[in-house]
């Protein structure tokens, strides 16, 4: 099965994009099923119809799906927010207020996250197309399952022993709502549920983002980093789509200056992501809605390409041997190196870029080094480890290679 995920700043026809790569795939034969995870959505309105909560079959192989954040609130967080609830009440808070207050902001993009989940184990489809909440709410969405597992790994089962142990002598002195096992075991099942669409979002057989930029200063620099966040959290993007670019029949002196400009904001999206593909769709004469026209749209971007297909193939994070040491590189186009901060903290390596942070669990062999340095290699940030050396031992290995051949002849 394959994902696509689209994102973008808001306004770009991000949706429209989406919709128009769902209905070529599904003309292509493959089970397609196109979902909207922003919370204003509009997906209906390209195809002109009324879509709920549940997958809806537009044509024939084309599914559609708005997704209700109260309905999934309730199938995945009612445990947890009742206990919540008892706990504030216990404290004097209003139930009205306390269920309130425990409506985190962004569930809804966790639960939208699950579906994902839900809609690839159920093999009832070849083709998910995600379209995804404005940018910075996809990229909070796409850091949520590596953030919720810091938290469940370190804290969560040290948490559930120590209210197992002092649970019986609580309850004796006090009517404080101590949190029980089922409790406990929704948390567990909302952290598997995570790890699974991690699994899923970050392999690179199933799963690619696809940028969707207007040829505009502003959209350009948030899709720029857009993709320096993506790639920190390990997240393949495969095409940037440039959306509404002036047609050169436009020949009316008026769109003259705007076709210039155009043309220098084109020019700095190939600078800026290739060799990722950069496909463009022209900006047309009417509102691209109902299937029709979006399939027009389709051929509009896509051309002779399979839109199902992984159209570019890159590793954002990997790590490769050199010399005794190894080299972790991880992509940050775009960065500077006062943007970001990198410690080491035991088998953590913490890497902050601007007002996002990813702590990275090391493989084994590098758990029993040491960071040496870091430096910028074209777009990559590439971390540096080795051991410690051994009393009279240097960094070199060259020497240590003379050592060891000479005490070979000696023996």
């Amino acid at each position: 099965m394959r994902v696509l995920l689209f994102t973008g700043k808001g306004g770009v026809g991000k949706t429209t994009i989406a919709a128009a790569t769902a209905v070529r795939s599904a003309r292509a034969g493959k089970r397609t099923l196109v979902m909207s995870t922003d919370p204003a959505h509009s997906l209906g309105d390209s195809f002109e119809i009324e879509i709920g909560s549940e997958p809806a079959l537009i044509e024939p192989n084309l599914w559609a799906e708005q997704i209700d954040a109260q309905d999934r609130l309730e199938g995945n967080w009612r445990e947890i927010q009742d206990y919540f609830i008892q706990l504030m009440n216990w404290a004097g808070t209003e139930t009205i207020q306390a269920e309130e207050l425990t409506v985190i902001p962004g569930l809804d993009e966790i639960f939208a996250l699950i579906d994902v989940k839900t809609h690839v184990e159920s093999g009832a489809y070849d083709m998910l197309v995600v379209d995804c909440a404005p940018t910075a709410e996809t990229l909070r969405l796409l850091s949520l399952p590596e953030v919720m597992n810091w938290y469940i790994e370190r804290i969560f089962p040290v948490e559930r022993r120590v209210v197992k142990a002092v649970r019986p002598i609580v309850s004796k002195m006090t009517t404080l709502p101590i949190a029980g096992d089922q409790v406990f075991g929704a948390i567990e099942r909302l952290h598997r549920n995570l790890e699974a669409v991690k699994q899923i979002l970050t392999d690179e057989k199933v799963s690619s983002v696809r940028l969707v930029v207007n040829p505009e200063k502003m959209v350009i620099s948030e899709a720029r980093r857009t993709y320096t966040y993506l790639g920190l959290f390990g997240y393949r993007v495969d095409a940037v789509i440039v959306n509404r670019v002036l047609p050169p029949d436009v020949t009316d002196p008026y769109f003259g200056k705007w076709k210039d400009i155009q043309s220098e904001h084109l020019a700095t999206i190939h600078e800026s992501f290739e060799p990722v593909p950069i496909l463009e769709a022209r900006l047309f004469d009417r509102e691209m809605v109902g299937v029709t026209l979006l399939d027009e749209m389709g051929d509009e971007v896509y051309g002779d390409l399979d839109a199902t297909s992984v159209l570019y193939r890159d590793d954002p994070i990997r790590v490769r041997k050199k010399g005794t040491g190894y080299i972790l590189s991880m992509r940050l186009p775009f960065v500077s190196r006062d943007d970001m901060d990198i410690h080491r903290r035991g088998e953590e390596l913490f890497v902050r870029v601007g007002s996002y942070k990813r702590n990275l669990v090391l493989p084994q062999t590098l758990k029993r080094m040491t960071v040496r340095g870091a430096a910028f290699e074209g777009d990559h940030l590439e971390i540096a480890f080795g051991r410690e050396p051994r009393p009279g031992e240097t960094d070199d290995p060259a020497p240590q290679r003379k050592k060891r051949k000479e005490r070979r002849r000696d023996g």
